[in-house]
This record gives C-alpha cells, sequence and structure tokens, in this order.
C-alpha cells in the first residue's frame, strides 16, 4: 500500500530564519497591562513547543474509503486524534518541521519551495486519491535554519527546491491542519536507517523548539504489510507496542539507548521488516532532549496496534 520513494537533491539559494512570538497582555482599566495576567500570558507564549511522533495511517484515508482494510471505528479514533492535536500544543506552532517514513536521501534533505507541490506517492487507489491538496505554504528560511543546525552539529545535509508534500505529511497534516495555512517544509530520513544516526540529528534540531516550531516525526510503530488485518500481525503488534510505550517514556538515557538498540526488541523485524516508519520516532526523540515521552494515542489500525508519543508540554 505504501512505498518509500527517493527524490533526487536539487540546490537552492539559502536564507536566514527569525523565529518567534509575541507575548500578550490584558490591559487594566488604567490602560497599564496587568502584571500577572502579563506574565501568564509571556509564560505560555514562550512555552517550549513539544515534538511528536505520530501514525499518518495507510495510503489516503480517511479521505478515500479503503474497504474493509480499515474498520470505521479505527478511522474515526485516529481521525479524532489527528483533530485533536492542536489543543495540545501549549500555542499554535509558527511552523512545522515533519520528518516522514517516506523520503529518504543521501544526507539529511529539506525542502526549500515556497509553495509545495503534492507528491503523490502511493499507488492503486480511486482516482479521487490523486485530487487530494494540502496547500501550505513552504518557509525557504526555515529550511536554511535546519541547515544550520544540522551544520553546527557537523551533519552535512542538502536541500531540494522540488520536493512536494508526500503522504506521510500531508495526509494527516489534512486532519490536524484543515486550513493549510502554518508554513511547512519536511525534512528527509538518511540512507543506511540508522537510529543513532536519526537520534543525533533530532538533537541538532531541538532549539527550534524555542523558536515557535512544532517537530512532526510521521510513520507508524507497526509496518509489514502482510500483517494488517492478521492475527499474527495483530499478535505482533501488541508485543511490540508493549516495548515501544515502555521505551519511549523512559528516563531519556534509557529511552535513547533503548531506541538506538531496537532491533533488540521482542518480534522487531516482523514488525519492522525495513525500518523507516519508526526511524521518525529516532528523530523526535533526540529533539526531545531531557524532556519525558507520554504516549499520547493507541489503539488499532488495519486490525494492528500502532501509537502516537509525545515528548515535552
Amino acid at each position: 500500500m505504501e512505498r518509500p520513494r527517493k527524490t533526487i537533491t536539487r540546490r537552492a539559494a539559502i536564507g536566514t530564519v527569525i523565529a518567534g512570538a509575541a507575548s500578550a497582555a490584558c490591559a487594566s482599566p488604567g490602560g497599564r497591562a496587568s502584571s500577572a495576567k502579563k506574565d501568564e500570558a509571556m509564560s505560555h507564549d514562550n512555552s517550549r513547543m513539544p515534538v511528536i511522533y505520530l501514525p499518518h495511517g495507510g495510503g489516503p484515508w480517511p479521505f478515500v474509503d479503503l474497504g474493509s482494510f480499515v474498520e470505521p471505528k479505527e478511522v474515526q479514533s485516529l481521525s479524532e486524534y489527528l483533530r485533536g492535536l492542536v489543543a495540545s500544543l501549549p500555542r499554535r506552532p509558527s511552523a512545522l518541521v515533519v520528518v516522514s517514513a517516506h523520503w529518504e536521501a543521501s544526507v539529511p534533505t529539506v525542502m526549500t519551495s515556497p509553495r509545495p507541490p503534492i507528491f503523490y506517492d502511493y499507488y492503486g487507489f480511486p482516482p479521487e486519491s490523486y485530487q487530494i491538496t494540502w496547500p501550505a505554504p513552504g518557509n525557504p528560511a526555515l529550511a536554511a535554519r535546519v541547515r544550520q543546525l544540522l551544520d553546527a552539529a557537523g551533519i552535512p545535509s542538502a536541500e531540494d527546491g522540488a520536493r512536494g508534500f508526500d503522504h506521510g505529511t500531508f495526509i494527516p497534516l489534512k486532519l490536524t491542519f484543515p486550513e493549510a495555512d502554518v508554513p511547512t517544509i519536511q525534512l528527509s530520513l538518511q540512507e543506511g536507517l540508522d537510529p543513532e544516526r536519526h537520534i543525533a540529528i533530532g538533537r541538532a534540531l531541538a532549539p527550534l523548539r524555542d523558536e515557535g516550531v512544532l517537530l512532526v516525526g510521521s510513520g507508524m510503530s507497526y509496518h509489514n504489510m502482510r500483517g494488517f488485518r492478521q492475527p499474527q500481525g495483530k499478535a505482533d503488534s501488541e508485543v511490540f507496542d508493549a516495548w515501544l510505550q515502555k521505551a519511549a517514556v523512559s528516563e531519556p538515557g534509557e529511552r535513547d539507548a533503548a531506541l538506538g538498540r531496537w532491533t533488540a526488541a521482542p518480534v522487531a523485524r516482523r514488525v519492522h521488516p525495513r525500518e523507516e516508519h519508526l526511524l521518525p520516532l529516532m528523530v523526535m526523540a533526540g529533539a526531545a532532549g531531557t524532556d519525558r515521552g507520554r504516549v499520547t494515542y493507541s489503539d488499532t489500525f488495519g486490525g494492528v496496534r500502532i501509537s502516537a508519543v509525545q515528548f515535552g508540554a
């Protein structure tokens, strides 16, 4: 149903980014802001953005009927989680950086188009699947900031001016941000899919959290296409998910160590024959720093257990 595809990297101009948010204050009758309310507003506005690892479901769901693959209650459950994400944030993000399971490149690569197209990277679905839109603006300056942070961490990077939003981005975020009004860029995984490398990439991006940027890892905590809607797949997903939840909420050092050796987890390779759908979690864990994780969603999709993890507020 889903297959990762690669995009050729193209160079584009880079600029600088200034990210931040203005604090709000409530005026008193005398025209001077109430200091208590002002402090409260500033505390709220300046709070650090969390980082989120979310499941993006399968193909063009829920905008196209996938038949017996997904039950209506599963569609409703995941849809409600994604629609409710904004309410869980300390404030509305100034921009989004999405690490999708569906983009790999030789080095971490950022999209730089100011108006990213839609990249329909699924196949075999009805015609309406290829008419879904999510016209969020890009943010070339934010792309430059991402590269600056990676460079400072000694991580080579590249940029792509033609890359569009793949379904790991435009499908779930069409539910979360239906007005498509938040500037959004994608960052690729790195070929080789080394978990510790992706944790390091996340650590490099952590300063963005203090700049109003929401970091999103889009994948699936279960991704074996032969296991969906199968009894063995369901059983395997429950075992692996129990391990994943324990690892995700552990003390940060233990968490990162466990994720770095994820293949030692029970039934790991039966759940992820190829780990591209798990690697966005490693990036988010790296960006989490000392923030503990919490499981914010856990239910079935396609008959198997999937979960979402949020680090920070």
